[in-house]
This record gives structure tokens, sequence and C-alpha cells, in this order.
């Protein structure tokens, strides 16, 4: 059995330690916010915290997570942070089809946290590694860029 943190709870599996985190969360636990793109570690779409470091859940076996601390886009929306970033994305227009959209939050709060007032190069570095092929990211920029001024004090991960 492997037993880990998932949004919050304890949980266990006993699926084999070379399936993907991926395919967990959404197979076993229906958490389908987290999306496959490319399903090789490139788009982002994946994107979720292991032990609060954004991470590619495509390329975890979750033999690796065994008392790892898993966090998805399911538990960032019950966060404040999240909160001002929902509203942030809603007023710059940065959501067109919503694909890439869970795994460029995960990126933005993992940017936030490290960084509460990146410039605007700074933030196309930490959204580099996600994928997006609607918005053609200036509109996610001015959405983070909106978010790092309306949430000043709330990016502390724990």
């Amino acid at each position: 059995m492997i037993k880990f943190t998932l949004n919050g709870r304890t949980v266990e599996t006993d699926a084999p330690a070379t399936a993907r985190l991926l395919d967990l969360l959404r197979d076993e636990f229906e958490l389908n916010g987290t999306k496959e793109g490319c399903g090789e570690g490139e788009c982002g779409a994946c994107s979720v915290f292991v032990n609060n470091l954004l991470q590619n859940s495509c390329l975890i076996p979750i033999g690796s997570i065994d008392a790892a601390d898993i966090q998805t886009i399911e538990g960032v929306m019950e966060t404040e942070q999240f909160k001002i970033l929902d509203e942030c994305y809603s007023i710059a227009g940065g959501v067109q089809c919503g694909y890439c959209i869970p795994g460029m939050v995960m990126a933005s709060a993992a940017l936030l946290s490290k960084n509460p007032h990146p410039s605007e190069a700074e933030i196309r570095e930490g959204i580099s590694g996600n994928l997006c092929r609607c918005t053609g990211y200036n509109m996610i920029v001015d959405a983070i860029n909106l978010a790092a001024k309306k949430g000043d004090g709330l990016w502390q991960r724990k």
C-alpha cells in the first residue's frame, strides 16, 4: 500500500508503484482538474504540488509519493490564493478554452509563493513550463500581475 496526503487528507492506494500519479488522481480519486496534455512533462496541464513543489504528475510514478503531501487544483481551489487568482484570471480575460488553466493556476500560485512581486519577465519565466494554445499568454501574464497586487501577503505556501 502507498499512503500519502491528498488535498489535506490521508489516503492510500494499492495501485502498481509504476502507475503515473496523473492516472491515479483522475481514475482512482476522480480529481479531473489535473489534465493530461502531452504525457511527457512538457505542457504543464498535469501540474500538482508534491511536498509544496510544482511537479508534472504525468512523470511521477506513484511509488515515489509514499508519505508525500500532494495538492491538486481541487485542493488549491479551497484557498484564499485561488479566490484571488480566479478573480484576476477572469478580470484579465486569461481563460479561453480552459484546458490549460488548472496547471496554469498551479504555476501561478507556485510563482507567487516564491516571488510575491514578480516582474513581467519573471512571470513569463514562472509559467514557461505551461503551454496555452488559446490566449497568447499576455492575458495570463496580466492576470498574474494583478493577482500579485491584489493578494499581497497571501502567497506564502504552508
